[in-house]
């Protein structure tokens, strides 16, 4: 039988893959293109519109973006990880709500919902040693 341990020593370069994938997937399809249309913040602020919150949609719209973006350099970088991983969980569990709340099933909150449990084993697993922050 074919044996995997071989593989245990790239652990850290395992999650510099992870790290940078979803980075730049957040950063390329995300955040940057939201970043730039300050038109779009108030819409994807009434996310939290299914949580009681019903006023502050732009500044709520921007924080998301914000995390989207700034938190997706993060990732990448492997600077500030811990604290971009929770505030991406966040978002995506907003987001996972927000898409799922309107529709009888789960499948428009399944993107959402995948990325916030990447970004949480992110949060509990950490950078890495390829990374500014290193361990």
């Amino acid at each position: 039988m074919f044996r995997w341990s071989f593989l245990d020593r790239f652990h850290d370069f395992g999650l510099l893959v992870m790290r940078v994938g979803i980075g730049l997937v957040f950063l390329l399809l995300y955040g940057f293109p939201k970043l730039i249309n300050p038109g779009s913040w108030a819409g994807i602020g009434r996310a939290v519109s299914y949580l009681g919150i019903k006023s502050g949609h732009q500044v709520w719209g921007f924080g998301a973006v914000l995390s989207m973006s700034l938190g997706a350099v993060c990732l990448i970088l492997g600077f500030a990880h811990r604290p971009a991983a929770l505030a991406l969980t966040i978002t995506m569990g907003v987001a996972a709500i927000w898409k799922h709340y309107p529709f009888a099933g789960w499948s428009a909150s399944s993107y959402p919902l995948a990325m916030g449990v990447v970004c949480l084993g992110l949060l509990f697993t950490g950078p890495g040693k390829y990374s500014l922050q290193g361990r």
